[in-house]
């Protein structure tokens, strides 16, 4: 890499880097981007997916597409939100090529017996419980949740995002709140919580 190559790495935006990296030159443009962005992407695929290696798989798809597809990016965007939605598209199409997964409920009558409350694998099993209520939820209405409520966007940011109405992000999460809350209805009893 040359020198004036490393200075223009550090110090363009992402819709310069995007842009260098449509045209070829330099050619480190696009890892510069993904060196910016990886942790964003690895917690949105990571939220998205139901498992570590299904978000692994679905990220590095998704970074073949936007690496291929770089040229039909639109500049109104930012290229955080274009890598986003790609992410989350190819979570999602991995999530319907694998409907095949055994679902399975989790009553009150099989969840174990309360722990004492600092054991850590009690926690681990809480995120579990927790997490597997979250993929009851349907796509749309765990999307708008976690869009929200996990990641801390707004309602107009996710609306943008996802390419709906403020309102139906707002209807999406209420529902997907009174669903999560019947099934953790368990944990109200005191004996059922960490």
């Amino acid at each position: 890499m040359a020198p004036g190559d490393r200075s223009f790495l550090e110090n363009s935006s992402d819709k310069q880097l995007l842009a260098a990296h449509v045209a070829g030159a330099p050619p480190h443009a696009f890892a510069e981007l993904l060196r910016r962005h990886k942790d964003h992407l690895w917690q949105t695929a990571l939220r998205t997916s139901y498992s570590r290696e299904d978000a692994a798989d679905s990220l590095q798809d998704a970074l073949l597409s936007a690496h291929r597809t770089a040229g039909s990016f639109r500049a109104e965007a930012e290229v955080r939100s274009w890598l986003h939605a790609i992410v989350v598209n190819a979570c999602l199409d991995r999530i319907r090529r694998n409907k095949t997964r055994r679902a399975f409920s989790i009553t009150p009558d099989t969840m174990p017996e309360a722990v004492e409350p600092r054991d850590e694998f009690a926690e681990y099993e809480l995120s579990t419980v927790v997490a597997e209520a979250l993929f009851t939820l349907p796509e749309d209405q765990r999307l708008a949740l976690v869009m929200t409520e996990m990641e801390g966007r707004s309602v107009a940011e996710t609306a943008a995002a996802l390419g709906v109405a403020e309102g139906t992000i707002k209807s999406r999460c209420s529902r997907a709140r009174v669903r999560l809350q019947e099934r953790l209805e368990f944990f109200r009893d005191p004996g059922n919580r960490i």
